[in-house]
């Protein structure tokens, strides 16, 4: 029955948008990274990422983006995505799922839209760079 079913909470897994220099776009870019600040080591990470919103009263949706890492070690980062200018307007959601030893875990985590900016930022853990952090 559903009350027998256990749904472990997340947590020191996170998200956080990260603004570097891009050498082929010749600009700095905001890059989508998957911190894993446990001691546990997280395997079988799928992590699936879309944008949506409204601009200008025009409902807009990006397409499904999927990622998958073997394994993610204790404290450590890695590289998702980039993030391209004009979904930073929409909001971006990353639903990551990953197994700790035989459970389970899942969460979606949401970039509210405009969220992503350098007025927001914050000390990343683990990367010690200012960034846009969703936990």
């Amino acid at each position: 029955m559903k009350k027998d079913i256990i749904i472990p909470e997340v947590e020191n897994v996170f998200l956080a948008a990260v603004q570097e220099w891009s050498d082929d776009f010749m600009e700095k870019v905001w890059y989508a990274y998957l911190i894993n600040d446990s001691d546990f080591l997280i395997e079988s990470v799928m992590v699936v990422s879309k944008a949506f919103g409204t601009i200008d009263g025009e409902m807009k949706k990006t397409s499904l983006l999927r990622h998958a890492y073997v394994e993610v070690q204790p404290v450590s980062v890695v590289k998702i995505e980039m993030m391209e200018k004009s979904v930073l307007l929409l909001n971006n959601e990353f639903m990551v799922t990953f197994f700790i030893g035989n459970k389970l875990y899942d969460k979606k985590f949401i970039f509210k839209a405009n969220s992503i900016n350098e007025e927001a930022t914050e000390e990343v853990p683990i990367l010690f760079v200012e960034g846009v952090i969703v936990r």
